[in-house]
């Protein structure tokens, strides 16, 4: 990450986070039950997923193969043999009383995701990526509805056994700015990877460690050079219960101001876990925070040795975000701003580049990325749900590239009917009658509107520029809408300096 001088007396913000991916699978990672989300509590489990004796794991492939895109897309080392381990620790969603994971020989190690904070590139080190079960989910019930306030919890095990990839970043984090941006990157990469589904309830949730150390502790004066000695020295809290980018800078926001708060108060930092109220908007504490010797990690003796190397560079990825935002701005000369908005994912781009290929890449990005998703974004619909109609959208485009309606009414008209009523581009011009009024009829016009309004006419002819967008607007009336506003105002101004 790029260099930031510390000032005295700072305190330094440090974070690092864990975050859990719901991998896109049919099946769970151990064993036949569906992944389907289900309102029935309990309904897709089995003695595998529930713990029970004697059921033992049988590893998913496609967990695997989705693991191993990851590892390309991060561009981390994936070794010729990985093992899984169980780390065990007691609480009531994890029905063996220990998880099945990875500990020193992950799938996955030493990657790196470039990100941009307020337009600078960094780049952040991911230390490890693994493959893991993961637990099922409990349901706080009664009093405040609160993990601190609750009568009662319910457990519900269909989640359990969902395969999870645990990514682990170094603490690379000086805001909780910077983590929301990597969040953001991280989902656009596993969208892009076909490995992840955003729309799925609890498809993303982060563990976020948080420290503050005071910079007279800290010897370089790159805060990115913390130093190990440091970081040791530092208690640090474990932020739980995160599940977007914008509740993880939110908690980590509170829990950086909290932490400071007690520094500068002279209170010493409890390392702890805490859990993320959102509904109130606070850290509440949990629990002492475990060490690791405290999982007592050992080989999982139920599953043998996985080796990866006969196959993994069998498996490809696509295109990725950051490559394909620089190839549209390369390409087809668009500013970083819009390259961004049509690589936010795989779908939008795919669609953008659908058009792009019939038409001017300029007129495309405006139609894709500020009309379309500007409409879809206002309906609370995704591009997905408009992707078997680019046939339609393309029609829409090619009436205004031809000329043959104004982009006011493409857009302000024609696009919103096709959202809200179904219909088509030709069936919106010909019901609305929005084809473009002819030549002779916009001069008519124009004629009309100088001698029925002489004092904007005095007015522009004193020197009154504005003037010009009153009668502009009282040709656009008499035409219905259907003139070009550009072309009226030029059939104006002539026939005014006539």
């Amino acid at each position: 990450m790029t260099a930031q001088t510390v000032q005295q007396g700072d305190l330094v913000t440090v974070i690092g986070l864990e975050v859990h991916v719901q991998l896109e699978t049919d099946t769970k990672i151990f064993c036949g039950c569906s992944t389907d989300q289900t309102d029935e509590p309990n309904e897709n489990v089995c003695p595998v997923c529930l713990g029970l004796p004697g059921a033992l794991p049988v590893l998913n492939e496609g967990a695997v193969e989705a693991a191993v895109k990851i590892g390309k897309a991060i561009d981390a080392d994936i070794p010729e043999e990985t093992r899984f381990h169980r780390k065990n620790y007691y609480y009531p969603d994890l029905p063996k009383n220990f998880q099945i994971t990875q500990y020193d020989e992950p799938i996955c190690a030493d990657g790196d995701l470039e990100i941009s904070v307020e337009g600078e590139r960094r780049t952040v080190t991911i230390e490890r990526a693994h493959l893991e079960e993961d637990p099922g989910s409990l349901q706080h019930v009664g009093g405040g509805g609160g993990i601190d306030s609750a009568d009662y919890t319910l457990v519900n095990y269909n989640r359990a056994g969902t395969p999870l990839m645990e990514v682990v970043t170094a603490p690379d984090f000086r805001s909780p700015g910077e983590v929301r941006a990597f969040l953001a990157e991280l989902e656009e990469v596993l969208e892009y990877l076909g490995v992840f589904d955003a729309e799925r309830d609890g498809s993303l949730r982060i563990d976020a460690n948080l420290s503050i150390i005071p910079e007279d502790e800290i010897e370089s004066d790159d805060v990115t050079e913390i130093g190990e000695e440091a970081l040791a020295a530092a208690n640090r809290t474990e932020v739980k219960n995160i599940s977007s980018h914008k509740g993880a800078e939110k908690a980590l926001a509170y829990e950086e101001t909290r932490q400071k708060n007690a520094i500068q108060r002279g209170r010493a930092v409890e390392q702890e876990t805490r859990h993320w109220d959102e509904s109130r908007g606070i850290t509440v504490s949990m629990r002492s925070k475990e060490e690791e010797k405290d999982y007592r990690y050992f080989e999982e003796a139920d599953l043998p040795p996985l080796r990866v190397s006969h196959w993994k560079d069998e498996i490809s990825i696509p295109e990725l975000p950051s490559a394909r935002r620089e190839r549209f701005q390369d390409e087809y000369s668009l500013s970083e701003e819009a390259a961004s908005k049509l690589t936010s994912t795989k779908q939008v781009a795919d669609f953008y580049e659908d058009i792009a290929s019939e038409f001017d890449p300029d007129l495309a990005a405006t139609w894709v990325a500020d009309n379309l998703l500007g409409e879809l974004n206002y309906r609370d619909m995704e591009i997905t749900g408009i992707e078997s109609r680019l046939d339609e959208v393309t029609r829409l485009v090619e009436l205004v590239a031809t000329d043959e309606i104004t982009a006011k009414n493409a857009r302000e008209t024609v696009l919103r009917s096709m959202l809200d009523d179904g219909r088509t581009p030709d069936e919106v011009v010909a019901e609305e009658g929005l084809g473009k009024t002819g030549e002779d009829e916009v001069q008519q016009a124009v004629v009309e509107a100088i001698d029925e309004n002489p004092d904007a006419v005095a007015d522009y002819e004193s020197g009154d520029d504005g003037a010009i967008n009153f009668l502009v607007g009282q040709v656009m009336q008499k035409t219905g809408g259907s003139a070009d506003p550009g072309d009226v105002n030029q059939l104006l101004r002539a026939e005014l300096e006539d």
